[in-house]
């Protein structure tokens, strides 16, 4: 069930597929979450799910969330500590800014699974998939209050 039916449909099927083609290059993990309310702080948001999600408990604190709140047209896009200190802040401008031209034309999944894509192939570059690695979070998208 969609529960954004007055928003542009967010295909989930198409998210986490995206997210489970990411991680196969990858130990990196990435998790989508999606607030059916307005999220006028939405790096506060984040940073709250993050913890909540144990995405910092990573063995590489290599985790990238994405909170997209689409009544309130908000987003942010977080690393873990490993993550950042490959990436810098260009890396998280330059993709926030490109998700923004797909948030602006309605359409969220393409924006979510272009910054899925992107954070996927960085983590890829600084974390490569070992052979005995795990899938240490869920693929699914959260919806949450």
């Amino acid at each position: 069930m969609n529960l954004f039916s007055s928003l542009p449909k967010i295909d989930h099927a198409q998210i986490t597929a995206a997210i489970a083609a990411a991680e196969l290059r990858t130990s990196g993990e990435i998790r989508v979450v999606l607030s059916r309310h307005k999220a006028p702080e939405p790096m506060l948001a984040a940073q709250k799910y993050f913890q909540r999600l144990g995405m910092e408990r990573t063995a590489q604190r290599n985790g990238v969330l994405f909170f997209v709140a689409p009544r309130s047209r908000t987003f942010a896009v977080i690393g873990d500590a490993g993550v950042h200190e490959k990436c810098g802040d260009a890396f998280w401008k330059e993709l926030t800014a490109a998700m923004t031209e797909h948030f602006k034309r309605g359409d969220f999944t393409a924006g979510i699974v272009h910054g899925i894509d992107r954070a996927g192939a960085l983590l890829a570059e600084h974390f490569p998939r070992a052979a005995d690695d795990n899938n240490e979070l869920s693929d699914a998208v959260e919806e949450v209050d």
